[in-house]
């Protein structure tokens, strides 16, 4: 073992250094540290030159979980971000606009994953909030918020995206499920499909819900019944989706088209007709953009939402309400969009 791959003792019980050192080392009080670290405009370029030099010879990183407690105002610059799978593209796509307004205001996002599981929701809410964030954004998974209601009485603030809370009423930034479902059945049904299946995602969700009605709605005002044959409800992930697809395409009278209600339903169908040699045959559109689809063959035709619009808005929504606006709670619909690329244009 080298010198530099044996442990340092001392290096290991060595503790962080002190706002008294720093203010000792710059030869300043203690507020005078403490305003340069705040970044308050009460001080001398010349004795702010000193301070940040004594802060940077120690190594000096503030302590923002115990100033948070001494501040006036209480906020300790962080915020919650509740997501449903930090790996889904949409997750992170909203997540990182999410970033980029906070980053603007010196606020640190804290992200974690549901699931789609009511319980563990809440076990990160609690994390979060005995964390004090000033404020939380959920894509929730629960059936019932109220839980929440002791959290926003003390002041923290949430909004909700994706999907509306349920008995709570809070700000809420969404898509247009149906009507983005609608105009991709209908784009469908303009090239010439009357039997267009639909696999969709987990109906305990409110969005999947939606986007059935949509598929619902627009068969019943283009005089189309519904064939539940052709018809695979709470699918959930790639796998599950593939199955789902498979059996339809394999049926006696499958459809000539897929609409498919979520990105990794629609991968899995994609891959369902790579499988069966039916990709340039059966047209497919799918709710939600994903990373590459319009690289592959055909390059899939696609609802696409736009979850870095809807993280700016939440955002943008959540410091409003920080910063002391107290209005009743708005309800934000961000506009999704068809982006034809070729597999939505097949014709049966």
């Amino acid at each position: 073992m080298s010198t530099l791959d044996r442990p340092n003792p001392s290096a290991q019980n060595r503790r962080r250094p002190t706002i008294r050192e720093v203010a000792a080392l710059a030869g300043v009080s203690l507020k005078t540290v403490s305003r340069v670290v705040n970044g308050e405009p009460a001080v001398s370029a010349k004795v702010r030159s000193r301070v940040l030099a004594a802060v940077d010879r120690l190594g000096y990183r503030p302590n923002l979980t115990a100033s948070s407690l001494r501040r006036a105002d209480g906020k300790s610059a962080t915020i919650g971000v509740v997501l449903e799978d930090v790996g889904n593209p949409f997750s992170s796509t909203l997540h990182r606009s999410i970033e980029d307004v906070a980053g603007e205001r010196g606020v640190l996002v804290l992200a974690a994953s549901s699931d789609e599981d009511a319980s563990r929701e809440r076990e990160i809410v609690s994390a979060f909030t005995s964390r004090r964030v000033d404020g939380l954004i959920i894509i929730p998974a629960s059936h019932d918020h109220s839980y929440l209601l002791s959290e926003r009485q003390a002041g923290t603030a949430i909004v909700f995206v994706d999907r509306p809370p349920a008995f709570l009423d809070a700000d809420t930034v969404l898509t247009d499920n149906d009507l983005g479902v609608r105009r991709g059945i209908r784009h469908l049904i303009g090239h010439g499909h009357r039997r267009i299946g639909y696999i969709g995602d987990l109906l305990s969700i409110s969005t999947a819900v939606m986007r059935y009605q949509g598929y619902l709605d627009e068969l019943a005002a283009a005089g189309i019944a519904v064939d539940e044959s052709i018809v695979r409800l709470d699918c959930r992930g790639i796998a599950s989706a593939e199955t789902a697809a498979t059996e339809l395409l394999s049926s006696k009278r499958p459809p000539t088209a897929l609409f498919t209600g979520q990105n990794l339903i629609t991968i899995g169908g994609f891959r369902a007709l790579r499988k069966l040699g039916l990709h340039n045959r059966v047209a497919l559109i799918g709710f939600d953009d994903f990373l590459l689809a319009d690289l592959l063959e055909p390059a899939i035709t696609v609802i696409a939402q736009d979850p870095a619009a809807i993280g700016r808005a939440a955002a943008e929504v959540l410091f409003r309400r920080l910063d002391g606006d107290h209005a009743p709670s708005a309800h934000h619909i961000v506009p999704s969009r068809l982006i034809a690329r070729g597999s939505g244009e097949i014709r049966p």
